[in-house]
């Protein structure tokens, strides 16, 4: 019982500690994944180190091929697409939703918070949580459990796109992603879902466009 634990604590160890290295691109896309390797550097055994990889492959963060061994899963044009493809379904859902059942005080919520996300364009990182939050709360006021569910799924992947077209893609792009966050909330206080759904598909085809053209 006590060496089950053990082996579960390693796994959870050696995922958290891969998946970290993987979303901050630490190790970067089609990097390879050596077992021996990664044993000596984390001081474990290669059972919980084959437990988390084939987690990470459920994650759709590692790909593993038979006679080859596993690597960071590669960023590509389709990948990519089906991010943001993914985004932009899921906060259509929940913005339509939410621009029938939002309160007053919710605009409010919103206002101050994009107000807050006014002074992190400078910090990145910073603003890329809020902007997270700032989705699952929409999330929260379209009482949309299972979309929120799916959202944070899938943000695991634009975080990583994220990460790893830093300086090339989304500094440059926050900014006016930001600005549609402001035109969003005007649409939202019109409860007027197309106008939304509108909003919302630009959004995301402006920061997929900007993507796109740095893969060339």
């Amino acid at each position: 019982m006590c060496a089950a634990k053990a082996i579960c604590s390693k796994k959870e160890f050696v995922y958290d500690t891969l998946r970290e290295r993987i979303l901050t691109a630490s190790l970067a896309p089609e990097s390879r994944l050596i077992i021996d390797e990664i044993s000596d550097d984390l001081g474990v055994s290669p059972i919980p180190i084959r437990e988390a990889l084939q987690q990470l492959q459920a994650d759709g963060l590692v790909t593993i091929e038979p006679y080859v061994g596993a690597r960071v899963s590669k960023i590509h044009q389709g990948l990519i697409q089906e991010v943001f493809g993914l985004l932009e379904a899921l906060e259509i859902i929940s913005g339509k939703s939410a621009c029938t059942r939002m309160k007053e005080r919710d605009f409010l919520q919103m206002k101050k918070f994009l107000q807050q996300m006014d002074s992190q364009l400078d910090d990145p990182d910073g603003w890329a949580a809020s902007n997270v939050q700032l989705h699952q709360m929409i999330c929260q006021w379209a009482e949309m459990q299972l979309v929120q569910a799916l959202f944070e799924k899938v943000i695991v992947q634009w975080n990583r796109l994220r990460r790893t077209y830093l300086e090339d893609v989304f500094c440059a792009h926050m900014a006016d992603a930001h600005r549609e966050h402001w035109l969003l909330l005007e649409a939202l206080r019109t409860r007027d879902p197309d106008r939304v759904e509108q909003l919302i598909r630009e959004h995301n085809q402006h920061a997929l466009d900007a993507y796109l053209a740095h893969l060339g």
